[in-house]
């Protein structure tokens, strides 16, 4: 047998009719899956924990005379006369953070204090000048990096943001690094990485000293956070049968929505060093996983491992109780000993142009030179870059959702559970391709429909934005089991994290979408529905994957389509 031909043979063993004889989703499996779920809820609050640790607390100017120095009020009936600020329709005050009105007569800052009477708390008693304040007083007891290290009023906002952007900037190089190690390497060993990487980074993102060594951290966590959903997401993939593979991917998102949802819960943990510390330990405890979570089956066999891949097929028919038939072992047996036998003639004869190291290289050169692969692959990733514009644009734009801060977060990232489950249910009756279009379709009708509501119909803005989310939640779930399901299995991992890798960048770009409402109110959201509408259109032109193999090689990726 020649080497190209042992090659394939290798990724032919098709490891569907293996399960089917396993077990697509039997104990071995619900055990496993379950083990990887669960590092995706710490590193879903981890990945949104610098909302909350590098957050603005409500806070005003301290007021000497009148507010109290050991008890001080935020809101104070008097403090609308002694500080600037805005009214809502509704007569609640906004006051400023950072002025204060300065007061008639002598400043009660240059002489010992003492109360003034509640008539000194007057509009009478201050002019209507202001000056800057150093001293604050605190609407609630959170706190964060801003009063660590003073980072209040308009002159550091820039300094809160650029959290976010480290974090991003984390993500892009994380998405795309664990991919290409996790097909080179292995999804196990980089999947364990990943997690004590965040764990470990984000206790040292706890312990930071200053606002720079906050920020190096805040980078590294989110390398190591980045790594941990895909990867969990391609392990689940690749250890269930066909029928199974939307179940893995919607439930695991199930996982991630209520990690990002017990961020809310930091209400009981104000203190933002705390809340850092309860998120990164316990992942720690995976350190376990080495020994109790097994390497993928398929990408063992993708890189004729097929040693360690029979020993895992045994041991899980033997925990799902199932019998494997002579015909099959035997066949596993033979390719076995056909993959060795080439790899000894290719030695002999001192070719080795299918070494592990080269099969990745390999597959990316046969993707480049077919056209086809690349149209689908550039559509895919035009469709990832408009769900994450539009995923975090409508969240950022998300600001008639008044009341309590932590209660929305909750709710808002609760509210993607629907989101999945509607693509659970798109996928299993449209199948792939019509469950995409119609979850970006939905959103991108809510999207428009929003742009032009109306600021006193508060629950249909609130309803809009509801269902506007579901929508894109929903196409965000398929997207990444689409994504999957078209790339060869050499290059899976590595595919989905080039496509999450770009997704990132679009993030990037989201915060700068509502900066158009300035020219005009609706522009935002009829944007995300224009690019709504684009992405959904033209992923009716990618091939149904619904019930296929997943497949192994480049020319069966290609035959998707066929």
């Amino acid at each position: 047998m020649s080497a190209p031909a042992a090659g394939a043979a290798a990724a032919i063993l098709d490891f569907d009719d293996i399960l089917a004889q396993i077990g697509e989703f039997g104990r071995f499996q619900r055990r496993n899956y379950l083990l990887i779920c669960l590092p995706v809820l710490f590193a879903a609050a981890n990945s949104l924990s610098y909302v909350f640790t590098a957050g603005s607390p409500t806070y005003r100017c301290f007021v000497p005379g009148c507010d109290s120095p050991e008890e001080p009020d935020y809101g104070a009936d008097w403090v609308s006369v002694a500080v600037p600020g805005s009214w809502s329709k509704r007569g609640h005050f906004t006051p400023a953070t950072c002025d204060r009105f300065v007061p008639n007569g002598s400043n009660p800052e240059s002489e010992p204090w003492s109360p003034w009477s509640l008539d000194r708390c007057s509009a009478d008693n201050f002019t209507a000048d202001t000056e800057r304040c150093g001293q604050f007083v605190y609407g609630s007891p959170e706190r964060t990096i801003v009063q660590q290290w003073g980072l209040h009023c308009q002159e550091n906002l820039w300094k809160l943001a650029f959290v976010g952007t480290m974090h991003f900037a984390g993500l892009v190089v994380g998405t795309a690094l664990s991919g290409y190690l996790a097909d080179r390497y292995g999804r196990k060993h980089v999947f364990l990485i990943c997690i004590v990487f965040m764990a470990l980074t984000g206790v040292a993102q706890a312990l930071a000293w200053d606002y720079s060594s906050f920020l190096v951290f805040a980078l590294l966590n989110a390398v190591g956070t980045s790594g941990v959903y895909p990867l969990a997401f391609i392990i689940g993939v690749e250890m269930v049968g066909p029928r199974k593979r939307e179940m893995s991917s919607i439930v695991l998102n199930y996982f991630y929505a209520v990690g990002e949802a017990l961020l809310g819960l930091s209400v009981f943990l104000p203190d933002w060093r705390q809340l850092q510390l309860v998120l990164s330990l316990p992942p720690l405890i995976c350190v376990a996983y080495f020994w109790l979570v097994p390497e993928s089956v398929r990408w063992l066999l993708a890189r004729n491992r097929r040693e360690q891949a029979g020993a895992i097929i045994r041991r899980a028919a033997k925990v799902n109780r199932r019998d494997i038939s002579v015909e099959l072992m035997a066949s596993f047996k033979q390719q076995e000993l056909d993959a060795e036998t080439a790899v000894e003639d290719e030695a002999e004869g001192g070719v080795l142009a299918e070494r592990k190291d080269d099969k990745i290289w390999v597959a990316i050169k046969q993707v480049a030179g077919c056209p086809t692969l690349m149209g689908r692959y550039a559509i895919l990733l035009l469709i990832w870059a408009v769900n994450a514009i539009v995923y975090y644009g409508l969240s950022l734009n998300a600001t008639s959702l008044s009341g309590n801060k932590y209660l929305n977060f909750a709710l808002v990232c609760l509210v993607e559970i629907p989101g999945y489950s509607l693509a659970w249910l798109f996928l299993r009756r449209l199948g792939r391709r019509l469950a995409l279009s119609g979850s970006l379709l939905l959103c991108s009708i809510t999207c428009v429909a929003s742009g032009f509501v109306t600021l006193g119909a508060n629950w249909l803005v609130v309803t809009l934005f509801l269902i506007g989310k579901l929508g894109i939640t929903s196409s965000f779930a398929v997207i990444y089991t689409f994504t999957a399901e078209m790339m060869p299995t050499v290059i899976r991992s590595g595919g989905v994290g080039v496509m999450s890798t770009f997704a990132r960048f679009g993030a990037m770009l989201a915060p700068f979408v509502p900066l158009l409402a300035s020219y005009y109110e609706p522009l935002p959201l009829l944007l995300f529905g224009a690019l709504s509408l684009v992405a959904g259109l033209l992923s009716l032109l990618l091939p149904e994957t619904f019930n296929r193999k997943l497949p192994d090689t480049v020319e069966e990726a290609i035959a998707l389509g066929k």
